[in-house]
């Protein structure tokens, strides 16, 4: 089994403490997190060889980064370093009918401002076979954008599987400019990735029977979506998360798989959330070591809603279980009793 290969933006997290307001804040806790850097640390905490790519500032915050990827078994041997900055982003956790909010301090960090040259993908592919992306990598910029297609090219090309979680932001990238550069980049992928709302957002395609702003989900219309990505962009395999949000603190937690030919649906989990930063890349990595363990497509399905589930109740942004917890909850314990 070759390496799982992951590209994109590691960030410094700033956040007031607890549910304090941005305008309450007296100190803000500083960790580390972004989305393929998460999928990374998941995979590798299941026991896989991941190698994380990106390009940090060679002083000491950028080596903080590195080291909290180090820390957690990541290969960081192809991470390029230059450039001045780090980008950050801020959160403030919601609660009850209050959102959470992110501000994005990440214009002229080091991986928005690298170049082509920066990255030789023959060489970082060397032994992979697995190359995963998000969309929100390309959004950082129209150079950005070069080296995202220019990866899922080069590993198409070596004959690595590709997965992509859409992953939009609307505070990077305008729905339009998503969907003309996305079109083009998911030529290359095999595996789609989604939320319920990406495929409306990026690609204008809506699930009928779907509102989620009151947590109304449709699984005809999911099925529906997932079959028009399929066709429209040839995706072997399309996964979306159905999250049901009752409010910021609760929510029903739940995806579907769709292999082309079958529809899966994972088991419904009502969640209380302690921290939703960081579901959407663990039901990723889920997907993802279910696939490259030969599991059967609704066992891998019920595998990564199980670690996304799990993710939702640790602070941060990296989902610190073992394939074990995930398993044991997969398998029916949703108890939450204590272990001893």
């Amino acid at each position: 089994m070759g390496k799982i290969v992951t590209f994109g933006e590691i960030m410094l997290r700033l956040a007031p403490e607890g549910y304090y307001r941005f305008v309450q804040a007296q100190s803000f806790g500083a960790i580390y997190g972004g989305g393929e850097a998460n999928v990374a640390i998941s995979l590798a905490n299941f026991g896989l060889d991941s190698l994380y790519v990106t390009k940090l500032p060679k002083h000491e915050i950028g080596q903080a980064a590195l080291n909290t990827l180090r820390q957690f078994g990541v290969d960081t041997s192809k991470i390029v370093r230059g450039g001045s900055r780090l980008g950050i982003y801020f959160l403030e956790k919601g609660a009850s009918q209050r959102a959470s909010k992110v501000i994005y301090d990440r214009a002229g960090s080091s991986i928005a401002a690298a170049v082509p040259a920066d990255f030789d993908w023959d060489r970082i592919f060397e032994g992979a076979s697995w190359f995963h992306i998000t969309g929100i990598t390309p959004a950082l910029g129209d150079n950005v954008a070069e080296i995202s297609l220019a990866a899922v090219r080069a590993a198409k090309a070596k004959g690595l599987t590709v997965s992509c979680d859409l992953n939009y932001r609307k505070n990077l990238w305008s729905r339009e400019k998503a969907a003309e550069v996305m079109g083009r980049l998911v030529t290359s992928v095999d595996i789609c990735i989604a939320n319920e709302e990406d495929p409306a957002d990026v690609f204008g395609i809506k699930a009928g029977g779907t509102d989620v702003n009151t947590g109304k989900i449709s699984r005809e219309g999911y099925k529906e979506v997932a079959r028009a990505l399929a066709d429209r962009f040839g995706f072997k395999k399309v996964a979306i998360t159905l999250r049901e949000s009752l409010s910021a603190n609760d929510n029903n937690w739940g995806a579907m798989l769709y292999d082309g030919g079958e529809y899966y649906f994972s088991k419904k989990y009502p969640i209380h959330i302690v921290d939703r930063v960081g579901g959407g890349d663990s039901f990723g990595a889920g997907l993802i070591y279910g696939f490259v363990k030969g599991l059967a497509p609704g066992e891998t399905l019920e595998f990564a809603v199980a670690a996304s589930c799990l993710k939702h109740s640790i602070e941060g942004d990296y989902n610190l279980v073992s394939v074990e917890e995930v398993q044991k909850l997969a398998g029916g314990d949703a108890s939450g009793r204590v272990q001893r």
